[in-house]
């Protein structure tokens, strides 16, 4: 159980790094860093349908299922060429979807919060007031009253870099909870005389 508790420290912890890292470079890159996901995007999407097509006509069979994968693989490459043609049309929508990721974080927080409540930690509405914050940060996002897109991609930056160190911080609470269990307590030492 130690083992298991420790692994999911590290891995909420590198988690929490990297939205940290992605924050810092959206807020210091916002519009190159937009154009190039676009691009990687775009290019993927018609890679994969570039091959789903080519898979179907290198096929001997081809059924409903093969069929279908190569309507889907058109689907895709189309989607992917218009994406690398306006990819302000995606830059649009990045707002939104990572404003839903950010307020389920947020809403995961407040649970951690809870937990914390519950194991008697008393700084647990620090971690509630920062969950709600975060679910706060993300609706912003989702309205999105901002014309200009590198004001967008710059605060999603800034969004994502508290997010990764309020999440930190209440890691480190709920993990110090779980390992002492909820309570600190406080003995006197006594000096024992060993006898000769």
């Amino acid at each position: 159980m130690k083992d298991f508790l420790k692994g999911l420290k590290v891995n909420y912890t590198a988690s929490a790094l990297v939205c940290v890292v992605v924050g810092l470079v959206l807020l210091i890159w916002p519009g190159t860093t937009t154009q190039i996901v676009c691009m990687i995007l775009g290019l993927a999407l018609l890679i994969y349908g570039a091959v789903q097509v080519f898979l179907y006509l290198a096929s001997k069979e081809r059924n409903m299922i093969s069929q279908g994968m190569m309507l889907l693989g058109v689907v895709v490459a189309v989607i992917g060429v218009w994406i690398l043609i306006k990819p302000e049309m995606i830059i649009m929508a990045v707002p939104v979807i990572v404003g839903i990721l950010i307020a389920i974080h947020g809403i995961h927080n407040i649970s951690q919060a809870i937990t914390l409540k519950k194991n008697q930690y008393d700084g647990w509405w620090i971690a509630c007031l920062m969950g709600i914050l975060t679910v706060a940060l993300g609706a912003v996002l989702i309205y999105n009253p901002f014309s200009v897109v590198n004001t967008v991609v710059r605060l999603i930056g800034i969004f994502l870099i508290y997010d990764g160190l309020s999440d930190m911080w209440i890691i480190s609470r709920v993990f110090q909870v779980k390992k002492g269990n909820g309570r600190v307590v406080d003995v006197e030492g006594n000096w024992v005389e060993e006898e000769k």
